[in-house]
């Protein structure tokens, strides 16, 4: 059977049933429809490394939380949405719904980012990894993960009751026309296990100091909002007359009005700055345990809030809040540009510069023949703990025209 047929079989059936309709994205093929084996060791090893991490970020971002708002404006938090994300909320962990990007190199795996605030892949990991390892009847490494969504959704709306927020009026919300967010946030409202509706965010409001959903031409309360729509954007959104509805809705959840998922203090975790703020701390020996130290030693890269590296010493420049490999350039001995974003985007955030490490090289059958990419890993972290991986193969620059490669687990 050629690949054409194979994918035909594989993601027909899925956009039928209009759960996975992006299996194309920007004109071009995204979902490949082949998988990629690992040892079970791989897949420990990477649930391992996000626990860890996860503790790590946890226990700094609540203490960024109650430190000086300066603190969070010099880790590029918007100041419409400073004093949202000092609202305490779950300390034990860094958000409820993250995913943690790896490379794994010759000295295990390294971290990336944190995607913290809106982590993508959600349906790939969670679903499709599952349907395209049963088509081919492999092992899913993801198997029965789903639940973890369901347990962290009920874990949120449990810690918002005992915090005294009204919970009855649950919306799942995002972009009605960006087809991945909308299908994203839709499937995260059906693992939810909960009484949710979702809503357009075009169709939110702000009336009388409280927010709305917009249905059949009534305004209906919201009580909780999980939005799938990066908070930098949010914070910065006006409405038609130029009404800052973005700053207003933040400071909804600063004064205890609107209960928020994932909570604004996620953004702390998901800035790039933050990782240069943990590297700090783990130079001068400080804040951290011996043993919290030896995760950080393991798994992070070292990373600056200005360049820090010889000219021997490869790295990468990156915006704290960029996405999708957006403004980052990377650097090869003697300062020179080995790689550099050409989108348009970021440029004009702070930077942080980070060590640079090789992505694994590998070969992938595509619709447009054989492609030789780089191999990059998703590992989630739901409700503080490790869950669902996934895997995308692009340039040095995982950007969002990569591939999403399926993954099973060797026997």
């Amino acid at each position: 059977m050629d690949y054409t047929q194979r994918r035909n079989e594989i993601y027909n059936p899925l956009r039928s049933a209009g759960v996975f309709t992006w299996d194309w994205m920007y004109g071009k093929e995204y979902a490949l429809a082949t998988v990629h084996g690992i040892p079970g060791r791989y897949r420990e090893g990477l649930a391992q490394a996000t626990e860890h991490l996860g503790k790590i970020f946890a226990k700094t971002v609540t203490a960024a939380q109650a430190g000086d708002p300066c603190l969070l404006t010099e880790l590029g938090i918007p100041s419409a949405a400073v004093q949202a994300a000092k609202v305490f909320y779950l300390p034990e962990m860094p958000t409820l719904i993250g995913r943690f990007d790896f490379v794994h190199t010759a000295h295990g795996w390294k971290m990336l980012e944190f995607n913290s605030d809106t982590p993508g892949g959600v349906v790939e990991a969670f679903y499709v990894n599952g349907k395209v390892c049963a088509y081919f009847g492999d092992t899913n490494p993801n198997t029965g993960l789903d639940k973890d969504i369901t347990t962290a959704f009920r874990l949120a709306l449990d810690r918002y009751q005992y915090l005294g927020y009204k919970t009855d009026h649950v919306y799942f919300s995002a972009l009605d026309w960006h087809e991945e967010d909308a299908g994203t946030a839709r499937f995260l409202q059906q693992c939810s296990g909960l009484n949710a509706k979702f809503v357009a965010l075009k169709d939110l409001r702000i009336y009388q100091d409280a927010l709305y959903a917009l249905s059949d031409e009534e305004l209906l309360p919201v009580d909780v909002l999980y939005r799938l729509h990066p908070l930098g954007i949010l914070a910065e959104e006006k409405d038609t007359d130029g009404y800052p509805t973005g700053a207003h809705l933040l400071d909804l959840v600063a004064r205890g009005k609107l209960a928020m998922i994932n909570p604004p203090g996620a953004l702390i975790a998901q800035s790039k700055a933050m990782q240069a703020l943990i590297w700090n701390l783990h130079e001068q020996g400080v804040f951290f345990t011996d043993e919290e130290h030896q995760t950080i030693r393991t798994y992070m890269l070292p990373t600056y809030f200005e360049n820090r590296f010889d000219r021997l010493t490869p790295y990468v420049r990156k915006p704290v809040l960029g996405r999708e490999g957006g403004a980052i350039t990377i650097f090869g001995v003697d300062g020179k540009v080995v790689e550099r974003d050409q989108e348009g985007n970021y440029w004009d955030q702070d930077m942080v510069y980070q060590e640079y490490v090789e992505l694994e090289t590998i070969e992938v059958e595509t619709l447009e023949g054989t492609y030789n990419g780089h191999l990059m890993w998703g590992s989630f972290l739901i409700g503080g703990k490790a869950s669902a991986i996934m895997a995308r193969v692009g340039g040095r620059i995982t950007s969002d025209l990569a591939y999403c490669l399926p993954v099973k687990l060797n026997d």
